[in-house]
């Protein structure tokens, strides 16, 4: 947990220029800075960044955000990576709430984690040139030693200690707690990647975290991942984002599939968009990580039972991250070929077709639900269709349209009315909003009203206006009183947090600041929208 003080001190020391042009060059026009939106294709600059203000927003995409939320979205960074990232490069040190010790004990070594996790990598792309059996494997597998250096992918060789030639103190505790080594009982040690092709498992920076190793012949288990060590966590992490992070910006979208094996595979033959899963059912926190960069997620699986289920377990955990403008689809390949298979069977083109008739997840949810009670069957087929798919519906938290689309949907096929549908719905513990504080009345209150009432239009409300305010000048929420506010509307009470949050700091707050923290809140999205409005318009 990083302390909200030093976000504070953090986005007041980075200036969001400097951070931006290291990574997309930005040219001067007027008081802000412009350059072609790094998020989608465009000829012409539509991509603004405000250094009054310390954000960014694409007029063209609708992408913005502060320093944090860049390093998030560009560099596909969790929230704590791009906070230590910023840190390290204005040379500060990110503290941390010691509420688990132990985690935070990792945290200290991850800087001699990461050089050891470097060395087993060099040393295994090392023996992998010596070895004609491996290169006759990746040979068979028609992979090329361009695409193995791009990935670094190596090789493990077989006995029990090889890494003791990368590692001559090989009784070190890193190499045990990194999942390299495994050490039994009675303390002996040995290797636990051995006569493997190894692939290197890499965070958003290109840093090398986890390996996993695919066995050469026969063998069990046939693929074998690092277990979850304090730099690998196989629930947050995907094999091939970091190399795929330019094609799926220029693709517009994202292939999630099983295997490392595929993820290579279809890069020989030119589908370079693709990530893989290791191991595990796609997590929520997946489906966040991608929707940061791509709109499009598309779900690629084997057509067998078991494809089935994982595609399934991947609808149910993305259900939460959609929005109207985010969609995922699903591809179940035919004769149960996994995408290696059907890449080099088929070829390229096929494999693109494919992709473009991939399942919405819309209809995958509602067809797979049908074909356990059809409901044009009977009443007690509809009846327990309704009981299946609504409580995955409300899951739909962020993405109104389509919920109602879908239930649209649920409508017709059951003939029960969207009313009747309703009194059925889930109720949402999260879509309540929480007890909004009060503020004492005071004459300046007339002024603000009185003067924003006059930028009011049809489509703002009095409320959304007077954010936007504080938002473009944060200062207002403290010179101003506001009166008590009942109104329940999702702008009434964005204002009411805002102007609470504002006067709880010790220092005055900034617009970049009021984003940030507010980001992943029910208000979020309001805040996101008002802020990125007018953002040439000069403060009120």
């Amino acid at each position: 947990m990083i302390p909200e003080d030093f976000i504070q001190t953090l986005l007041a020391r980075v200036d969001i220029v400097d951070v931006i042009d290291k990574r997309v060059p930005l040219k001067k026009a007027g008081a802000n800075y412009v350059a072609c939106c790094p998020f989608h294709q465009e000829k012409t600059p539509s991509f603004s960044v405000s250094p009054s203000k310390q954000f960014y927003h694409c007029f063209g995409c609708g992408a913005h955000g502060t320093a944090i939320r860049f390093l998030m979205e560009h560099g596909t960074q969790s929230f704590p990576e791009a906070v230590e990232t910023l840190a390290q490069e204005i040379g500060l040190t990110v503290p941390h709430v010691d509420e688990n010790k132990a985690v935070y004990a990792n945290r200290k070594h991850a800087p001699d984690h990461v050089e050891t996790m470097v060395t087993a990598a060099n040393f295994y792309k090392k023996e992998l040139k010596t070895s004609e059996l491996a290169i006759n494997y990746l040979k068979q597998r028609g992979l090329t030693g361009e695409i193995a250096r791009r990935f670094g992918i190596g090789y493990a060789p077989d006995g029990r200690q090889p890494l003791k030639a990368a590692f001559p103190d090989y009784d070190a505790e890193a190499l045990e707690t990194l999942g390299l080594v495994i050490q039994k009982e009675d303390g002996s040690r040995y290797d636990r990647f051995r006569h493997r092709v190894m692939f290197p498992i890499t965070d958003s920076r290109g840093k090398v975290i986890g390996f996993g190793g695919r066995v050469i012949g026969q063998g069990e288990p046939k693929y074998l991942n690092s277990p979850e060590t304090p730099l690998f966590s196989k629930g947050r992490e995907l094999y091939g984002l970091y190399e795929a992070r330019e094609f799926i910006r220029q693709a517009g979208a994202v292939i999630v599939v099983e295997g490392y094996m595929d993820v290579v595979a279809l890069a020989q033959h030119g589908v370079n968009h693709c990530v893989a899963t290791l191991g595990t059912a796609t997590t929520s926190v997946h489906a966040q990580k991608l929707f940061r960069l791509t709109d499009h997620v598309i779900f690629c699986f084997d057509g067998d039972t078991a494809g089935k289920k994982a595609a399934w377990r991947a609808l149910v955990n993305t259900l939460p991250t959609l929005k109207d403008d985010k969609r995922a689809s699903f591809l179940f390949l035919p004769d149960e070929l996994d995408p290696d298979e059907f890449i080099r069977s088929r070829g390229h083109d096929a494999f693109l077709d494919a992709v473009k008739n991939a399942k919405p997840l819309s209809d995958f949810l509602l067809d797979h639900q049908a074909e356990r009670f059809p409901p044009d069957e009977s009443d007690e087929n509809r009846a327990a269709f309704i009981d299946l798919v609504l409580p995955l519906i409300t899951e739909i938290a962020d993405a109104p349209a389509l919920k109602a689309l879908m239930l649209k949907r649920v409508s017709s096929m059951t003939g029960l009315s969207d009313r009747e549908l309703s009194a059925f719905l889930p109720q949402s513990g999260a879509q309540q909003h929480p007890a909004s504080p009060r503020f004492k009345g005071s004459p300046r209150w007339q002024n603000v009203k009185t003067h924003y009432a006059q930028r009011r239009t049809r489509s703002d409300s009095l409320y959304s206006e007077i954010l936007r305010a504080i938002l473009q000048d944060p200062n207002l929420a403290i010179k101003h009183d506001l009166p008590p506010i009942d109104d329940k509307t999702s702008d009434a009470v964005a204002l009411v947090e805002v102007a609470a949050y504002c006067r709880s700091l010790k220092t005055p707050p900034s617009t970049s600041l009021l984003i940030q923290h507010f980001d992943d809140t029910p208000y979020g999205h309001s805040i996101k929208k008002l802020s990125g409005l007018n953002l040439d318009q000069p403060i009120a």
